[in-house]
């Protein structure tokens, strides 16, 4: 629907968020159908896994002082920022559907904002990584020399970009005084601000994936020209594991939400005749990105598997009985060494689960 070319002087913040979403003609359905109950059941359903997992992930890293170290603070960051982006999209799913037309102007920006500072805390969050593991991998170390104080300075500043970029649609950068500006997929929003939301995190992705594969083709070049010495090969099998970890993490982030963003993209330059189509499949596939995080800690890290067991052996007497019961047993010294690992980090409980040897 064309607006009227006085409509580019006027602005129409006391209007409704229905009457925005009709000038750009994407429907708000004025009652319950199969379909909406389906997409806010899935979508609960996931956001529930996505909290818990990680929760589970940022309770790991804080009792294991195995974790202790600059990486895995940033990785229980983007544990914390895939917990936020599960609490934004919980958020959405109670203000999505029919109860989208009840909500009002910054109502719905809060809806959005959410989303948008959840995305960007994880893309900054992965610059940050890229910038820790070049520092370290280059040098063949395992952890980086930075101290927590800058760690937590770095976390800070992380957070303060991320909630920066959810507030600047909401601080002016919308279409309310421009209709003829306003977006299809959020249509309070200007598609110049989509356009430069997706481009950035489009070449942000583009940059992390050259500087993970540039410092992997060097780890695996760097890795076999090492002796055979035991505690060298030990290094090079951390490094590694640690390396293919963030990049299976990386690649799945990319994954997942580049579909979205090129959407995004598509509609800011305002060629988003087919955008509405795909929109909610696009958005279940991003969201799915922060429960994945977790799953791939899990199977990815030896050290992060047993802590998770550790975890809900001590939450779960079910899991408990049958860590006893398992009948998985160590040689002597294994077991004693494990023993002594986990002390450091557990008070109350005891060894009760352990993968076989």
């Amino acid at each position: 629907m064309a607006a009227p070319a006085s409509v580019k002087t006027m602005c129409y913040d006391n209007y409704s968020v229905q009457f925005f979403y009709e000038m750009t003609g994407k429907n708000i359905s004025e009652t319950w159908r199969t379909q909406d109950y389906l997409v806010v059941g899935l979508g609960l359903t996931v956001c529930v896994f996505i909290i818990l997992a990680n929760i589970l992930v940022m309770a790991a890293i804080f009792l294991n002082r195995r974790f202790h170290y600059p990486i895995y603070y940033l990785l229980g960051n983007l544990a914390a920022a895939d917990l936020f982006a599960g609490i934004a999209y919980m958020h959405l799913m109670f203000h999505t559907g029919p109860w989208t037309a009840k909500l009002t102007i910054y109502q719905w920006f809060l809806r959005q904002g959410l989303i948008d500072t959840s995305l960007t805390a994880s893309v900054v969050n992965l610059m940050a990584i890229a910038v820790e593991r070049h520092q370290t991998i280059f040098t063949m170390q395992l952890h980086s020399k930075m101290t927590t104080r800058r760690v937590s300075l770095l976390i800070l500043g992380i957070w303060l970009v991320a909630i920066l970029m959810g507030l600047i649609p909401t601080m002016g950068w919308n279409c309310m005084c421009n209709l003829q500006k306003c977006s299809r997929m959020a249509p309070l929003y200007s598609r110049d601000y989509l356009v430069f939301w997706a481009v950035l995190n489009l070449v942000s992705f583009t940059i992390m994936v050259v500087v993970y594969t540039r410092i992997f083709i060097y780890v695996r070049h760097k890795s076999q020209r090492m002796s055979q010495h035991t505690t060298q090969t030990k290094h090079k099998e951390t490094v590694e594991s640690l390396m293919r970890t963030v990049f299976v993490i990386l690649g799945c982030f990319v994954i997942c939400w580049t579909p979205g963003l090129v959407l995004l993209l598509l509609d800011g330059v305002n060629f988003g005749i087919m955008v509405l189509k795909f929109e909610k499949y696009f958005l279940v596939v991003a969201e799915f990105n922060s429960l994945m995080n977790a799953v791939i800690y899990s199977y990815r890290d030896e050290d992060m598997r047993r802590t998770f067991k550790k975890i809900l052996c001590c939450l779960c007497p079910c899991v408990r009985q049958r860590g006893q019961h398992s009948g998985v047993t160590f040689n002597t010294l294994e077991q004693e060494r494990r023993r002594r690992e986990l002390e450091d980090s557990w008070v109350a409980c005891k060894l009760t689960c352990s993968s076989s040897s």
